[in-house]
């Protein structure tokens, strides 16, 4: 599992022109899912985003957690964080989960973390989405299993 995550503010997704998703205050995520990925990687990696810190306290420093902020996510699934474009000019997607395993996961990831008490919003598993955010900091970390 790769998960970007960004620290946002004013995030929103729209798919046909319409808001699905939007948070004011929180993180943004870009999900990819692989083939082995299982509940292990889906458990350490909601922990490991609700408590990695990386807002800022009262002395400016990065030392507050998501839950700390009581912040939001935005989270979209995002096959392409598997693209392997080593070769040639068209990158190759064999290592993304294929869409029926990788949307199992990615819904699964999104309920582990709503389990520790963040809200979570989405866009639309599958659909062509249009993600509008403002990374600020700006903050991106990049999480892989």
């Amino acid at each position: 599992m790769k998960v970007v995550v960004q620290r946002a503010k004013g995030a929103k997704v729209f798919v046909n022109g319409e808001i699905v998703g939007a948070i004011e205050q929180g993180l943004m995520l870009l999900v990819g899912i692989t083939h082995t990925d299982d509940e292990k990687d889906i458990q350490y990696m909601a922990d490991k985003i609700v408590n990695l810190r990386i807002f800022e306290d009262e002395a400016g420093k990065m030392n507050r957690s998501l839950l700390d902020v009581k912040g939001s996510i935005l989270s979209i699934s995002q096959f392409t964080l598997y693209a392997d474009a080593s070769k040639g000019r068209r990158p190759s997607y064999i290592n993304a989960a294929k869409p029926e395993l990788a949307k199992q996961w990615y819904q699964r990831l999104n309920e582990a973390i709503r389990e520790k008490g963040v809200v979570v919003e989405t866009g639309i598993f599958g659909e062509m989405m249009d993600v509008d955010f403002t990374n600020v900091g700006p903050v991106t970390i990049l999480l892989e299993t």
